[in-house]
């Protein structure tokens, strides 16, 4: 970091990230100019409907020749604009509609419906046209589903998969993808949110003209809802996910955060995460090979780039494991290889489409080739059973190791309007390491138990459970069970948190484990940890997992205390505890001496005698979900 004096300020100059991973994009002529050349040449749009964003690279990939001529009778509606704007929820269905009707290939069918009342539609694509999952199935050919839309302005895999979905039947251009995969592509997944549609979206985004919004119209982030399903979105994907179980789950995006020169960055939990067999084929088989596709078509791919500093990027970038509520920590923990793509928002809508459909296009071709490689590994992980769980990731121990980075350059300079330093990215390309960190170490583990009893009052967990695909099985009588569960003395929202998600988040504080014999009523439920999903269901139902329905509140009722009692009875009741117990009496005189606070408290001191009584409320705080254990034995 250099420091030089201005005539008028101080410019802090930063070198941002560094050597090649790839080698550079093709140059060629540029595609736009910058944009504060565009606003200079534009001075009726007001100041506040122009974001002014970086300058941009020029950039000609050969993926331009992806686009077809403008007579072409099946161009998209995104081609049509010259790739400058995506087209509405309606015209995107009638085209689709068109094409399906054209296709043998293709088959269309409405996996839900939004809050709104729009179908959440979704193309199935194979060589025999099945419109069923057990029809797809029989053909033995491995599938990827491919969502787009999740975040309904950030649209570019709706556009590339519907060119993409042409030129693999009506136009025959790759229809020989079909001999060895099948697609299933739902374009838009916040259907709802995509018709909150506007040129002033995404203020950092480089188009389209118009496009959709962030959440739903409950302002719901579908990409924050895979655990908890509080959405019909989202219940509608994990319902297509365990009905038509693809070999691999792609999610697109497009960033936020900073620049560099990457245009489509993409990647997965690792090694370390719930899928280890998972993981080690999709860094090995699927990353290289969609890389070298990128970089042959012009494009330049890269890792996901998920910075908290948007100024001081030399710290360098995390290696982020996701939890299940974000698709890929989702997929990680259901077994189910999912890669996130983030496309880089300051490159312009065209490169960003086109990128996406060469993707695309390269996964297909990849789980076409190594589909049975694939699916061993899947196989694997589906039927691990590890010991113990980790429920949550953070960094690991010593100094992160250097990696090549291709980034812009930076520089911060002090503003009048803020007071303080601000970025200002050059558009110039320069290349250094920088530390990659690593998200690999486990917060907190827990051990597997064979099983977990959820009492009938708590049926909607089990529901909820259910809609996931996890087997539940549901008890047709009464049963005495030797179980352990938790106690949370000190669970509660976090001091100052606003709801999150439309959820008052908890913090389940120190627990301890208490074994007891509980009684569960006939329809209960009983949910083994040996299954598929039996990772999945502990994250769910462990209260320490941070995706567990007790930090998301499902469950705050435990927290809330229902009997109480007066201190005229209390205290008499405490003189006569003392006279027949000494033991009673030896450990009131070591709390006394050992807590002030509750030496100089009347009301603790009654509450603490209250609680050595039969009357004090024994589930308060007691944790409704039960663990069988080899040592409970159920």
């Amino acid at each position: 970091m250099i420091l030089r004096r201005s005539t008028d300020r101080y410019v802090v100059w930063l070198i941002m990230f560094g050597v090649a991973w790839l080698g550079a994009a093709e140059p060629a002529v540029a595609q736009a100019a910058p944009a504060v050349a565009q606003a200079a040449s534009a001075p009726a749009d007001p100041a506040d409907h122009t974001p002014i964003l970086p300058p941009i690279l020029p950039w000609n990939g050969a993926s331009r020749k992806l686009v077809v001529a403008a007579s072409d009778p099946w161009i998209t509606p995104a081609e049509a604009s010259g790739l400058t704007a995506t087209p509405r929820y309606d015209e995107t269905v009638a085209w689709l509609r068109r094409l399906v009707n054209a296709a043998p290939e293709l088959q269309m069918l409405s996996l839900g419906r939004s809050d709104e009342g729009r179908d959440i539609w979704m193309v199935i694509a194979s060589r025999q046209g099945h419109l069923s999952p057990q029809g797809l199935h029989s053909n033995g050919k491995p599938t990827v589903l491919a969502q787009a839309g999740i975040h309904s302005g950030e649209i570019d895999g709706k556009d590339a998969g519907m060119m993409l979905l042409r030129d693999m039947t009506v136009s025959g251009r790759r229809s020989s993808l079909l001999d060895d995969v099948n697609l299933l592509f739902i374009p838009i997944l916040s259907v709802d949110g995509h018709e909150r549609f506007s040129a002033f979206s995404r203020v950092n985004q480089r188009g389209p003209e118009e496009m959709g919004w962030r959440t739903n119209r409950r302002n719901l982030n579908l990409n924050r809802d895979y655990a908890k399903l509080d959405t019909p979105e989202l219940r509608a994907a994990v319902r297509a996910i365990d009905l038509w179980k693809p070999d691999v789950y792609l999610d697109f995006h497009v960033t936020d955060d900073v620049d560099y020169q990457y245009d489509i960055t993409f990647g997965h939990n690792g090694e370390d995460a719930w899928s280890p067999n998972i993981a080690r084929w999709l860094a090995e088989t699927l990353t290289p090979t969609a890389l070298a596709d990128l970089d042959a078509a012009g494009h330049l791919g890269g890792p996901l780039i998920l910075s908290n500093n948007q100024r001081d990027l030399s710290a360098g970038f995390p290696d982020f494991t996701a939890g299940p509520r974000f698709s890929n920590g989702y997929g990680d923990a259901r077994h189910l290889p999912t890669v996130l793509v983030e496309n880089h928002s300051l490159k312009p809508f065209d490169r960003r489409v086109l990128g996406t459909y060469v993707f695309l296009e390269s996964v297909l071709r990849t789980v076409g080739r190594s589909g049975a490689t694939l699916r061993r590994a899947i196989t694997t992980d589906l039927d691990s059973r590890p010991s113990s769980v980790a429920l949550g990731w953070t960094v690991e121990a010593g100094e992160p190791a250097l990696v090549p980075f291709k980034g812009i350059r930076s520089e911060l300079e002090y503003s009048h309007i803020t007071g303080g330093l601000v970025v200002r990215w050059t558009g110039e390309p320069i290349d250094q390491n920088v530390p990659f960190v690593r998200m690999n170490q486990a917060v907190a583990e827990v051990a597997r138990p064979v099983a977990y009893y959820i009492p009938v009052a708590w049926q909607d967990i089990a529901e909820r459970l259910m809609m996931h695909g996890i087997q539940v099985e549901e008890l047709a009588e009464a049963r005495t069970v030797d179980v352990e569960t938790y106690r949370l003395p000190n669970a509660g929202f976090a001091p100052g948190r606003n709801p999150f998600e439309g959820h008052a988040r908890v913090n389940p504080g120190e627990m301890t484990i208490e074994a007891t014999r509980w009684s569960l009523a006939a329809g209960s439920f009983r949910v083994t940890t040996d299954q598929p999903l039996g990772t999945l269901a502990m994250l769910l139902l462990e209260p320490e997992s941070p995706d567990s329905y007790f930090q998301w509140g499902f469950m705050l009722e435990i927290l809330n205390r229902t009997e109480y009692v007066e201190a005229y009875v209390m205290e008499p009741m405490a003189r006569r505890m003392l006279e027949e117990d000494p033991s009673l009496e030896e450990a009131f005189r070591l709390k006394l001496l050992e807590d002030p606070e509750f030496a100089g408290s009347p009301r603790l001191r009654l509450q603490w005698f209250y609680e050595q009584t039969p009357f004090y409320d024994r589930e308060y705080r007691l944790y409704p979900i039960f663990r069988e254990t080899a040592k409970s034995g159920g």
